[in-house]
């Protein structure tokens, strides 16, 4: 090993702090619509398998005289299936699925865009990185907030509705079409942090595993992107609980027995939520919510990645006439 280590450092060509494997590209040498299938796909994924766990945070968020009071997520959950039955983890996963697809694939693909342009070239420019997701976020949840409001509605119990087009049309035609973006204004204020803090953490904590260890980056690459991704997902999670708990709110009024709010104004819900459970009610469901956003990070990050790749290998090939 000394020999080695010796006869390296002398080969005047040898820069021990570069690994031209590791040196990201600030587009990754794909198309617009590559980046859309990645996300769309890692998106899709994401949410479907974590999907029961979503289900009892939203029943734990959601006040009122539904069914579920408890905070325990033992509770939350055995209630759950007790009263429904394991079906009932998964009410309104085809809401989430028409909705997942289509804005996880602006998610992505406004994020590879825009830190290509606020990055200048600096791939570590943790700056440009979170203001690329807050960008990411703003355009991604006006497509998927009308489905996530659907989706939380069917998951609550004897809701009424009898699948997503029936809710959707029972909306439209009790509450109108304002009643899809309520939550919106809540969403993003609540989305941005979160997605600032969780890309700076995910960019930052790749950074340093690969720095940890960069002899075997390329044999445990998903490794790498998964357990950053958890850390991002939980951190950021934690930290936006209060705001998803309103959202939640503001989504699920007048359903279920829940609260039903006249101007929608963040801070009415807010006093709403501290008058009847006081300050621990603005984090109500947050192990749930970092049990989600946990895995669902890694899962998401690891099959983007994938995907990703996947596409270079593509154009790789197609550039030099051997894509079978």
């Amino acid at each position: 090993m000394a020999t080695d280590a010796t006869t390296k450092f002398q080969n005047p060509d040898f820069r021990p702090d570069f690994h031209p494997e590791l040196t990201p590209s600030t587009h990754d040498g794909l198309h617009f619509w590559q980046f859309m299938i990645a996300g769309s796909v890692a998106g899709c994924i994401e949410h479907m398998a974590m999907f029961p766990v979503d289900t009892v945070k939203t029943h734990m968020q959601a006040l009122g005289s539904c069914p579920i009071k408890s905070v325990s997520v033992r509770q939350a959950l055995n209630s759950i299936l007790k009263s429904e039955g394991p079906s009932a983890l998964y009410r309104g996963i085809a809401a989430m699925g028409l909705g997942a697809g289509p804005a996880h694939a602006v998610y992505f693909s406004v994020y590879e865009t825009c830190k290509k342009r606020f990055s200048n070239g600096d791939p570590n420019n943790s700056l440009a990185h979170a203001a690329s997701g807050v960008c990411a976020t703003v355009t991604s949840d006006a497509v998927f907030t009308p489905m996530d409001m659907v989706k939380q509605r069917l998951q609550l119990s004897n809701s009424g509705y009898k699948g997503v087009w029936d809710c959707v049309k029972r909306v439209m035609s009790e509450e109108g079409f304002g009643a899809f973006y309520a939550s919106y204004r809540t969403t993003v204020l609540m989305n941005a942090p979160f997605t600032a803090v969780h890309f700076a953490t995910y960019e930052a904590a790749k950074k340093g595993l690969v720095e940890v260890s960069p002899e075997s980056v390329d044999d445990e690459q998903w490794v790498v992107h998964a357990t950053a991704g958890a850390a991002a997902g939980a951190l950021a999670a934690v930290v936006t609980t209060p705001l998803d708990v309103v959202k939640t709110q503001l989504q699920c009024q007048g359903v279920c027995g829940c609260d039903r709010f006249k101007s929608g104004s963040i801070g009415d819900v807010i006093k709403t939520i501290l008058k009847k459970d006081g300050y621990k009610g603005l984090m109500r469901g947050w192990i749930p919510r970092m049990l989600f956003h946990a895995p669902a990070a890694a899962i998401c990050w690891s099959t983007y990645e994938a995907g990703k790749s996947f596409f270079q290998d593509f154009n790789q090939q197609k550039d030099t006439g051997t894509v079978t």
